[in-house]
């Protein structure tokens, strides 16, 4: 369904459309500082990565939509929404215009809705050249201002942890029956996730999160949508121009802070065999569903070791030329769920994931990101990320998911969700 911030305003499909002006500004500050203090949660949108990206505030226009048909639904609301509207752009670029942000639940049958938000302000940045853009239901626009840098965020206060649906305990016992299950033949690989709940005595503010994000994981995708907070590392798709990219992830090990020993550690995650085998799944996966979208494909033959802070990936970028006119939404939905989310037969690992994680992963590792009006954007996968609660937002849950194939050792496995789990709970350290 489409809501709007006035009780009368009729839908996209029905009555006057939105009207949109971009415009280039001198803007030097970083972007997350851009986003406004007192908003709800829901209203504060980001998509950044080194400086550059897009934030937005507000929500002139939001969509929901669930179950298998999602991604259509959300995609054709897209179309006709900008079909209808009116747009000066002084910009021209990807991400300037009619733009929204979207995030999707990882299953058809999630209690969670897909969410569209198309903001009222948004402020993006690329190559250097900033740009403003205002979407107003109003039959035209007021003279836009340069948006101020806002107030700093207050930390977290009093943030405790606690076990959520899956305890390290339950979730060991969900590896050790997967690998039994894998031994049997049934699936190659499956990803299965687990949850924490962190409360604070306070409200926390998600800007809080995303600067501290920002700040020290500078290769991921920073991200805000509709309380869904995270960074990254994985980004699904990007189109741009007709250009297609993909970055697969998978394979992970767990960084010590000691240089020498995280080198020797990278050389043998690129010689794991094990997780050598769980990343050719996934390259695989995307490959395969990017080819009928595709005149042309590049595939590396092999990974190359990403490092991030806490951990470090088998990594694949994936490069592509558009052979229709499928947007970036379109070629989401085709990617989900790859692999690196789901497993190997993926139908066959994404009925195991019902049957043995016990949760429901709501979006987490769903994809999420942005689409302008001319199918251009970018989606990432939900991971390293938290959903603030909706009725309460001094509580979130966080989320993090391990790929099983033979081999895999429960214990090891907890292990590495826990590091997958240390961005989400450094963000909500008060230093």
């Amino acid at each position: 369904m489409s809501t709007l911030p006035a009780p009368d305003a009729p839908s996209p499909a029905a009555g006057p459309s939105v009207v949109v002006r971009t415009v280039p500004i001198d803007a030097e500050d970083p972007l997350l500082a851009y986003l406004p203090a007192g908003l709800p949660h829901d209203e504060l949108l980001s998509w950044v990565r080194r400086g550059e990206g897009l934030v937005g505030w507000g929500a002139a226009l939001t969509f929901e939509a669930s179950g298998e048909a999602r991604f259509q639904e959300a995609e054709a609301w897209w179309r006709e929404l900008g079909r209808r509207a009116v747009v000066r752009d002084d910009v021209q670029r990807a991400g300037s215009g009619l733009v929204c942000f979207g995030s999707f639940p990882f299953a058809a049958d999630s209690a969670e809705q897909a969410r569209l938000v198309v903001p009222s302000t948004i402020v993006g940045r690329r190559d250097g050249h900033t740009w403003l853009t205002s979407v107003t239901l109003e039959p035209q626009l007021s003279i836009l201002e340069s948006p101020s840098v806002a107030s700093d965020p207050e930390p977290p206060v009093d943030v405790a942890f606690a076990d959520g649906a899956v305890s390290p305990a339950d979730y060991a016992h969900a590896v050790a029956e997967a690998v039994q299950r894998i031994a049997a033949g049934q699936v190659d690989k499956v990803v299965l996730a687990r949850d924490l709940v962190a409360t604070a005595s306070a409200p926390i503010d998600p800007r809080w999160l995303l600067r501290r994000l920002a700040e020290r994981y500078e290769n991921t995708w920073v991200f805000s949508v509709a309380g869904l907070v995270g960074a990254t590392p994985e980004l699904l798709v990007r189109r741009d121009k007709g250009l297609i990219t993909s970055r697969v992830l998978a394979g992970t090990i767990r960084r010590t802070g000691d240089d020498a020993k995280d080198l020797a550690l990278a050389a043998s995650l690129a010689r794991s065999s094990k997780d050598l085998e769980e990343h050719e799944y996934a390259v695989r996966s995307v490959a395969e569903a990017l080819a009928p979208h595709c005149s042309s494909m590049n595939v590396p033959e092999a990974p190359f070791v990403l490092h991030l802070p806490n951990v470090m990936h088998l990594a694949t970028d994936v490069a592509a030329v558009s052979a229709d006119d499928a947007s970036s939404l379109t070629l989401a939905a085709a990617l989900h769920p790859s692999a690196a989310v789901g497993g190997t037969p993926t139908a066959h690992a994404v009925e195991l994931i019902a049957e043995l994680e016990h949760m429901d992963r709501g979006r987490y590792a769903g994809p999420v990101g942005w689409i302008d009006a001319h199918g251009d954007g970018a989606w990432g996968i939900a991971l390293r990320s938290g959903a603030l609660d909706s009725a309460d937002s001094s509580q979130i849950t966080l989320y993090a998911g391990c790929g099983i194939v033979a081999g895999s050792d429960p214990e090891s496995e907890v292990a590495e969700s826990d590091a997958k789990l240390v961005p989400m709970r450094d963000a909500l350290a008060s230093q």
